[in-house]
This record gives C-alpha cells, structure tokens and sequence, in this order.
C-alpha cells in the first residue's frame, strides 16, 4: 500500500515473483518447441510459426489462470498469494499474447501491399463456412482489450477512475476470454485435424464455468443467511460473543449489505465489508498492528473509525455496535465513511 503513485511497485518479493514467472514461460515455451519438434521433426524448419503458436497457446493458458484466481480464492484464502501478484500476471499476460500477435503479422501480413494491420482485418473475406471465417480479427480485438486492462493496472487509474467504474472496465476480461476462445476454436478448425486441441479448451472452458458457479453459489449462501432478532432500537443481533474468533472479522448481511464485524482486544467494533481499494471483503481479513487489513492487497483501516491510518486518506462507513448478554448487536443503518464510533466492549451489559 502506497500514498505515492509509482510507475512501478516493485519490491523483493514482486522481483522473486516475476522473475519466476518469466521463467516459467520460457520453460513453456521450450517444452512446447521441444514436443511438437519431437512429434512433428519437420516443424523446426518454420521455428518462428512454432514460436508464434507457443506465445499464443502460453497466452490463453495464463488467461486461464488469471480467470481462475478469483474464484478460488472466494472458495479457499489459501489460494490468496495468488491474487497479490494478479496484476504483474495480467501485465505479463498481454506481454505474450502482444509478442504472438506480432509474430502473425510478420509471418502472415507483411509480405503484401497492404499494410499488415489492414490485412489482418480485412483480408478475408470469407464468410460463407464457420471453418473458413477470419478468426485473426477476434483475437486482435482480444488483444486490445488486454492492453487496456494492462494501461490501467495501477492504482492511479483506480483511484481517478473509482472502483466501481475501474471494476467493471476490467470485467471486460470475459469478453476478451470470449473473443480468445472463439480466436483459438475457428483457428484450430482452419489448421487443426484432431481433436486433441478442442478437447483441451473444451475442459478448459468447463473448468472456468464450474469454479465461476461455485463460488457464486457460496456467495449466495453468505447472502441469503438469515438475519438475526431486532430490538426495540433497531439493533440486529448477529453473533454470539463466544463464537467471535480474536483479532478476525465475521461477515453480516444488513439492510442487504454486507458488514464486516470484529473482535479485537475486548471490544467490538463494525465497519463496511468492501474496501476502497478493490472493493476486497474486509470481513476476511484480520487485525494486525490495531488495523483491520484487507486480505486482498492489504490496505488497512481503524476499525473504530473506519479510516486508514495517515498519510493514507482511503474510509469506509462504521456502524453502532453494543453487546447484551454475551450477544453481539449491530445496527444496520450505515455511519458515514469514516465516522468514529466508540467500540461496544465484549463484557458489558446492556438494556435491550
């Protein structure tokens, strides 16, 4: 977390992640050379369409993955590292799908006298069989969806463009992984003659799908729990004080929101699940240092007044919290951001 913006945040950490992953592709890269070569001899002979393929097919694998973090780290926070590092993955995403656009043009348009990218668009023209569609154009259009999610991956364009409107640009991976599939699928048609490829993208595909559903269907789960008693103060309880683990977040359903409520050194306080950064469940994270901090990219707030420390300006809504008879009650009508509210104590008694 920076209150400065920096064209790049590197640290040790993001260094040794990077450097890994760029290992990692090469070593794909090599592998799927070295296999095709071994089943195919002839195909070293054309090295750079082997080179071209194996951007392209490392492309979508990690376009997989990326589509894959989410999910699972709504099923499982072992899987949360993997969102930490989901940007510098996204970056290097478009880098290798950019380096296998490249190598299409110059393999396939630069030799004409039209300009590469006019041909790539528009030099088929063939539209009267799915086997003999242009499939380029789909994955050039993928590509520039790619590149206006990698441009935008800082939180400079997060914070001028708002997480909400930030979010929803960025949900245009789905329509980039749709353009890519349908890219890979009229491709493989047009060179392929087995079915070993579509087969693999099918599961690929089916394997999206299901962890897309799962994890919607424990989201709605956490939705659809039943709201406890209200008292005569509109107070809703939703926890018993025993039941609470230390230092850890529960998260409620209120008034159709969601309320992140903790329990941290004999007392209790409540603040908004979404966090400012990435709207990331706050409710998951824990308290470190006094500060409720975002298990997604670690940006903290006072969970007394729902503000990050300073220099940082980012706050969240807090909400009235009292404790009667060992049971937690909160109230849903939201503080605004960054409002402090005194924190119910774990042993006190109240009136109802």
């Amino acid at each position: 977390m920076s209150h400065r913006y920096q064209a790049v945040g590197w640290n040790r950490q993001k260094r040794i992640y990077d450097i890994s992953l760029w290992l990692g592709i090469l070593a794909f890269l090599l592998l799927y050379i070295g296999g095709t070569a071994g089943i195919h001899p002839g195909s070293l002979n054309n090295v750079e369409i082997l080179l071209m393929r194996g951007f392209g097919f490392c492309a979508i694998i990690m376009l997989h993955i990326i589509l894959s973090i989410g999910p699972l780290c709504r099923l499982d926070t072992r899987w949360l590292p993997l969102l930490y590092n989901r940007r510098h993955f996204g970056v290097s995403l478009f880098i290798v799908a950019l380096l296998h656009g490249l190598l299409a043009l110059i393999i396939y348009h630069s030799q004409g006298n039209l300009n590469p990218l006019v041909s790539m668009l528009a030099g088929n023209q063939e539209f009267d069989r799915i086997s003999s569609l242009p499939f380029q154009p789909l994955g050039f259009f993928a590509l520039l969806i790619l590149f206006l999610m990698a441009a935008t991956s800082h939180d400079f364009w997060l914070s001028n463009l708002t997480a909400p409107v930030w979010k929803a640009l960025h949900l245009l991976v789905y329509v980039a992984y749709g353009l890519a599939l349908l890219h890979v699928a009229l491709g493989i048609l047009q060179t392929e003659t087995g079915i070993g490829m579509t087969l693999l993208f099918a599961l690929g595909l089916v394997w999206i799908v299901t962890l897309h559903l799962a994890a919607a269907c424990k989201e709605r789960k956490i939705d659809s729990q039943q709201v406890g008693d209200t008292d005569s103060d509109g107070f809703v309880m939703v926890a018993e004080v025993t039941d609470m683990p230390e230092k850890r977040g529960i998260i409620t359903i209120l008034s159709g929101d969601r309320v992140a409520v903790f329990k941290y050194d004999g007392k209790i306080s409540a603040i908004s699940n979404a966090c400012q950064h990435q709207n990331g469940p706050l409710g998951e994270g824990r308290i470190i240092d006094g500060l409720v901090t975002c298990p997604w990219h670690g940006f903290q707030y006072d969970p007394a007044t729902g503000c990050s420390p300073p220099p940082f300006t980012e706050r969240v809504p807090t909400f009235l919290v009292k404790v009667n008879n060992g049971k937690v009650w909160v109230h849903p009508q939201p503080n605004p951001a960054g409002a402090p509210i005194k924190p119910a104590l774990t042993g006190e008694m109240c009136d109802g």
